[in-house]
């Protein structure tokens, strides 16, 4: 554990080097700082750095100091718990714009490890709890994002518990499927198309279900015409509501905010 422990800090001192500027975001209309005006995202240059993450490098260890919170700007992370037995649970995804950490709280309740490659913009923690006080529209925001994930997981919990297989796999593709129509600023009425960031070994993880059965569903809804795909990844969705009906969600698809 020590060594484990001594590989993280060393690759917490590590930064990415980008000059990616807010102006260019890719997430900035969805994430925390959306709200922000002019003088606000100066004050959020000051204190934000870029990290990467290689897929399968933890992020933050359950129960370690907090020093960033952030959002996710490329990949996915996912959320996971360890119980004293070893056995772990996967409880969440992190998508891009998604919010990592907690304002307030020193340490993390969760293993966050990077599913994907995954890059992330990061706030020193200590800054950017006093922005919060000073700027409404960062809280106000963050608020939003903290409601939203609150509903997504009360939803997941039903994917979980009372979808089919058929069901959760459609469910995962339309949660993906919108968010990437979402940073592309498109809508979602029609056809889709988007790169699934997950392998198949992580999606039946993350569902509860076997590998098997992952592919066997995938192959279904391909053979059913609800999705194309090319490859194993590159996915075409010809009428996104179709692939609603497939996950038992109406078309507002409430939990995939």
């Amino acid at each position: 554990m020590t060594q484990i422990k001594s590989r993280y800090e060393q690759a917490m001192n590590e930064t990415l080097d980008l000059t990616v500027g807010c102006d260019s975001c890719p997430i900035k209309h969805r994430a925390v700082c959306a709200r922000c005006d002019t003088d606000e995202l100066e004050t959020l240059e000051g204190i934000k750095y870029y990290r990467s993450f290689e897929a399968g490098q933890t992020v933050i260890w359950s129960g370690d100091r907090m020093e960033f919170v952030g959002s996710v700007v490329s990949g996915i992370a996912s959320l996971t718990q360890t119980m004293e037995d070893g056995r772990t649970q996967m409880v969440g995804l992190l998508l891009p714009s998604d919010f990592v950490g907690r304002p307030g709280r020193e340490t993390a309740s969760y293993d966050v490890v990077a599913t994907t490659d995954l890059v992330m913009c990061c706030f020193r923690r200590k800054p950017f709890e006093s922005m919060m006080l000073e700027t409404p529209h960062v809280a106000q925001r963050l608020l939003e994002m903290t409601l939203d994930e609150l509903d997504a997981a009360r939803e997941w919990m039903l994917v979980l518990g009372r979808k089919t297989a058929r069901e959760k796999i459609a469910s995962l593709l339309s949660i993906i499927g919108r968010r990437d129509a979402s940073l592309k600023l498109e809508g979602v009425g029609g056809k889709i198309v988007f790169d699934l960031p997950l392998t198949r070994e992580a999606m039946a993880d993350y569902l509860g279900l076997t590998l098997e059965t992952v592919s066997r569903q995938m192959s279904a809804l391909k053979r059913d015409g609800v999705i194309q795909l090319e490859g194993k990844r590159h996915v075409t969705v010809p009428s996104f509501e179709r692939l609603l009906d497939e996950a038992g969600d109406d078309s507002d698809g409430g939990m995939m905010a």
